[in-house]
């Protein structure tokens, strides 16, 4: 391929110039041929078929009639609002209607002149309409040719007041084509287009634009899913092979007094089978010599923490020192309390490193930590700040990772001249085709089992007119000695309306639970941390017997005996966050209960997150209904890993051949690591060019 015609600047392509190019550069992202080539089309309609006006009704997609344009108006005195014309053919009329852009139309359209609108019919009372209607004047020889297929492009407004609409761009992909085809060279290799039956790139790109019928078309698309996530797996597996290479991992050979006390003495329930096989997985590693770099996924209540324990515990036997970052003071404040509890009488110095840890008591921690006196670190992103550093730092455990920047682990990471074994916690189950995605690099285990003794969460939908029976179901629950928690959305954006929502219903609360009977706590972000903690404190103590609250406490507070969540307004979150939520109940062996208050009127989507909900306590299972249901791009840390770069391929739908397309790769990188053979030429050139703008991040997570 040609690099110096693909990368010409997009204002030398005919039809372009200066401003179309600047619009193009900051509407879509568009600044080079390459660019505008890989603008895909995001659907593809009939444009061979005509409908007439009485066969419309309000469920057809976009439509084409022939016929004439007449009766144009202008509405709305001195400041125009809207242009309205009649469409007629043979068999009725319809109303062409603009709300924006018109001024140029007005004078546009000539009388008893044939034209096609093109548009989606909408039902307005009795009549339809069309808006925004695409129109051209009828070219017998045009209409032969046709295409049953043409391409739909995503546009802007902006760009569509400078011809840019779909059509607009579909044209400066005419003329681009030509220009560029005799440079367009392979991807990949012989062996895979043969093996696979893919067409050559070539006719692959010329058919996503211009698909010359369906068949070759969806060979097309399927080329370029396949082409995406097989170098994006390449990537990951690359930088997984790398680091096995070249980086060696410190041996934890003993098992000693530490983990060996902790097991017979300390240890507060039996392991269960998925805790005890994540074990044998990090102990496997820490003797292999390699760096560790593992994910660990788990329910909210799975045991993860005990898992982070015993690992850190193989380190301290070995001589190494170990820590723990997590994303909010909260969290880091009870792990910190949590592993005191379960380390306690084994001789073991812990400290916690936040930043209100006062100046004396931090200039003390950072001279203990570099002499080697401190054996655990927790901590927030204070333990990443320079002067933080430690002798002799073996594992790093990393708590919700995906609430930390990759630069940001990345700090933590160099504290040390080799790098030390990495286990990244996470609380948030993820889909197996995102974890593919997100953590292609990393080893992946998953506590899928509960500890013994516990039960399954109950979660039940109540409409708010249930009300009355929701506030008897409390009092039950508070008569047995249980705790309740009442959550509330938090959404940035209204805010202060959130704000008011949750101190009415905290009024409300007050109002159904007097004192002295009952007494309520309500914790929000706007609370001082001395208040927030007071309130916390009195809830996790038992002298609370209802915690009003915001998301703040998604994370961070454990308390057994609290056995009801009531979320309000649940339509408004989303299914990982009501999971998350719902796992703050069922910690002790009392039967828990998760209920779901929602308005009358719920849209589609809501209904199926709530029934999800009801229908399923496993995370796994809620994650891959809010992939499906979200799409990649809205789930927590997609946004730093480049997986919503994709282009064609929609991970949430394209799980056969994201598999495949790693297995491939796997299969190629197995053989030659290095991608130096000449049969893998093409794949390592190509994989060069996609990669060397990008930061290889994936390593330090």
């Amino acid at each position: 391929m040609s690099v110096d015609i693909l990368e010409t600047p997009i204002e030398y392509l005919k039809g372009v110039g200066p401003q179309r190019a600047d619009l193009l550069k900051k509407e879509v992202g568009i600044f080079t041929f390459k660019d505008l080539l890989h603008l895909y089309p995001f659907r593809y309609i009939d444009r061979s078929k005509f409908y007439f006006v009485k066969d419309i009704t309000e469920d057809l997609p976009y439509i084409q009639l022939k016929g004439y344009i007449s009766n144009i108006q202008l509405h709305g005195g001195k400041r125009t609002t809207r242009m309205t014309a009649r469409f007629s053919d043979s068999t009725g009329i319809i109303e062409l209607i603009w709300f924006k852009g018109f001024k140029w139309l007005k004078d546009a359209f000539k009388p008893e002149t044939e034209y096609i609108v093109f548009g989606k019919p909408n039902r307005f009372g009795p009549k339809y309409n069309i808006a925004h209607p695409e129109i051209e004047i009828v070219n017998p020889e045009a209409i032969s040719q046709m295409s049953s297929m043409q391409p739909v492009y995503s546009s802007t407004e902006k760009l569509k007041a400078k011809g840019l609409d779909s059509r607009g761009i579909s044209k400066l992909l005419g003329n681009l084509i030509p220009r560029i085809e005799n440079h367009l060279q392979e991807t990949l290799n012989e062996d895979i287009i043969s093996q696979l039956k893919l067409l050559p790139r070539k006719e692959t790109l010329i058919n996503i634009h211009f698909p010359e019928e369906p068949h070759t078309l969806n060979k097309a698309i399927a080329r370029l899913k396949f082409e995406e996530l097989f170098f994006l797996q390449l990537s990951l597996l690359k930088t997984k092979t790398d680091r096995e290479i070249k980086l060696k991992g410190y041996l934890f050979k003993d098992l000693g007094d530490s983990f060996h006390s902790f097991f017979n003495n300390n240890l507060p329930f039996e392991l269960t089978n998925a805790q005890k096989k994540v074990l044998k997985e990090i102990r496997s590693d820490t003797l292999s010599g390699k760096q560790m770099n593992r994910l660990l996924q788990g329910d909210v209540g799975s045991g993860k923490t005990i898992v982070a324990v015993m690992t850190m515990l193989m380190a301290l036997d070995n001589g190494f020192q170990a820590c723990i970052m997590a994303p909010t003071e909260i969290l880091a404040q009870q792990h910190y309390k949590s592993i005191l509890k379960l380390l306690n009488g084994l001789n073991i110095s812990i400290e916690i490193l936040t930043g209100s840890t006062k100046q004396a008591e931090r200039r003390r921690i950072l001279g203990e930590l570099i002499s080697g006196k401190i054996n655990i670190l927790i901590g927030t992103h204070a333990l990443i700040e320079e002067d933080v550093s430690f002798k002799n730092l073996g594992i790093v455990v990393i708590d919700e990772q995906h609430r930390f920047g990759v630069a940001q682990r990345a700090k933590l990471w160099e504290k040390t001249s080799n790098p030390p074994h990495v286990l990244v916690m996470t609380a948030t189950p993820i889909p197996r085709t995102l974890a593919m995605t997100l953590y292609g690099d990393l080893d992946v285990s998953v506590i899928d089992e509960l500890p013994p003794g516990r039960k399954a969460i109950k979660t039940i939908h109540q409409y708010d007119s249930a009300r009355l029976k929701v506030f008897g179901f409390m009092k039950e629950q508070i008569k047995l000695g249980r705790q309740i928690y009442v959550v509330y959305p938090l959404i940035k954006e209204s805010e202060k309306l959130d704000l008011k929502f949750l101190e009415d219903g905290y009024e409300s609360i007050v109002r159904e639970f007097p004192l002295p009977k009952y007494i309520v706590s309500i914790v929000h972000g706007k609370l001082k941390t001395a208040d927030k903690e007071y309130e916390m404190q009195r809830f996790v103590k038992g002298e609370s017997h209802i915690m009003v609250a915001t998301t703040v406490i998604e994370v961070g507070i454990d308390v057994p005996n609290a056995s009801v969540m009531i979320i309000e307004s649940a339509e408004r979150f989303g299914l990982s966050q009501l999971h998350q939520l719902r796992g703050r109940v069922g910690r002790g062996a009392d039967q828990s209960y998760c209920i779901l208050m929602t308005g009358n009127k719920l849209s589609n989507d809501a209904k199926q997150r709530i029934q999800a909900m009801v229908n399923s306590n496993d995370g796994f299972e809620i994650a891959e209904m809010d992939l499906k249901l979200r799409g990649p791009g809205d789930i927590q840390g997609t946004q730093q890993s480049g997986i919503v770069d994709l282009k064609i391929a929609d991970i949430a739908k394209d799980e056969k051949i994201l598999k495949f397309a790693r297995d491939v790769a796997r299969n190629i990188l197995e053989k030659d690591p290095e991608l130096s053979s000449d049969n893998n030429k093409t794949i390592a050139q190509t994989f060069k060019k996609i990669y060397k703008h990008k930061s290889r991040w994936s390593r330090i997570s």
